[in-house]
């Protein structure tokens, strides 16, 4: 077998080993969350039977390892369950209206709207920290690579929700250039939904820019030592063309590593800025099942947001094999 695909297969086989153990931590952990939905729903007044009736028809009293093999069972059949806020209990609740809704085509706008978000984001951050990473170590030591790495640690030092409120004040409070609130819907024109999703992508490429610059820095310095950048340069080639041409393509193993982190990071560590900005997305319907102790859409959602991280290292972890052909050989 060749040994590039055999090394691709491996990963693959890590990733999958990886998911099945995080989906074990997740339903453990989900299921230790202080509170009860029958009594969430119930309210404070609910009877020890009705209590008892709603997590019979919902399945919660039975054991564990029961409820895990049959979510995990489903999860592999494409099914991720039924939503208990929206569950058929309306005899319990005294209401004439019920009916199962699936996770899945819960979560399924929703996601789509995270990633258009995350879309945005990686569009506006990653050639801007690649290219400040590039002029940084071009001007190293410089006036601009100092004030480049002032402004960067100062965005990433500073909470999410901080860098939100700081945003929404200056554009669009006192100079009202964009919506404060990302309020999108479904049949929203792609313009429309670009000026409102602009706002929190802003916020996140402020958070994720950092990293990213300062590995593109870190990676074209360290490789401007080497003995055929000397060379170049003793050649008489121009500082940028050595950098754009020598030092960066060899330096695509370690910044294809963080910027998959970054992107996965827009993915999962969007909770904040979704919350912030009602933008209707996976991170936003995470925070209310959680609050009313919708255990299958939580389940979901941190599943997926587990499945995205894992997803993006493995795709960085293979472009970092096929970028750096030392990396295929065991030392």
């Amino acid at each position: 077998m060749n040994a590039v695909l055999k090394i691709i297969l491996q990963r693959l086989a890590l990733g999958v080993l990886t998911l099945f153990i995080v989906s074990i931590v997740i339903f453990l952990a989900v299921n230790m969350l202080p509170g009860d939905f029958a009594e969430a729903i119930l309210g404070q007044g609910a009877t020890p039977e009705a209590v008892a009736a709603i997590r019979r028809d919902l399945g919660l009293d039975q054991p564990l390892v029961v409820r895990y093999w049959d979510w995990l069972s489903g999860v592999l059949q494409g099914d991720l369950g039924n939503s208990f806020a929206q569950a058929n209990f309306s005899a319990f609740v005294g209401s004439e209206s019920g009916g199962n809704a699936g996770v899945a085509q819960q979560i399924a706008p929703r996601f789509a709207n995270t990633m258009f978000l995350a879309g945005v984001t990686a569009c506006i951050a990653v050639p801007l920290a690649v290219g400040l990473g590039v002029l940084a170590a071009l001007y190293r030591n410089s006036a601009f690579d100092k004030a480049a790495n002032v402004f960067t640690l100062s965005s990433i030092s500073s909470p999410e929700f901080f860098l939100a409120y700081v945003l929404i004040l200056f554009l669009a409070v006192l100079n009202p250039m964009l919506p404060s609130l990302s309020n999108i819907y479904p049949d929203m024109g792609i313009a429309e939904r670009l000026q409102k999703t602009l706002l929190p992508a802003l916020t996140l490429t402020l958070v994720v820019t950092a990293h990213m610059m300062r590995m593109t820095r870190a990676a074209i310095i360290n490789l401007l030592a080497s003995p055929y950048i000397e060379m170049a340069r003793l050649k008489g080639v121009k500082p940028l063309r050595i950098i754009t041409h020598h030092a960066l393509p060899n330096a695509l193993a370690p910044i294809i590593n963080v910027i998959a982190l970054n992107l996965a990071y827009l993915i999962t560590g969007v909770v904040v800025v979704e919350v912030v900005f009602v933008y209707p997305g996976i991170g936003q319907l995470f925070v209310d099942s959680v609050k009313i102790r919708d255990i299958p859409v939580v389940q979901a959602c941190c599943l997926i947001f587990a499945a995205a991280y894992i997803l993006l290292n493995l795709l960085a972890d293979i472009l970092s094999i096929l970028s750096n052909p030392r990396l295929r050989h065991k030392r």
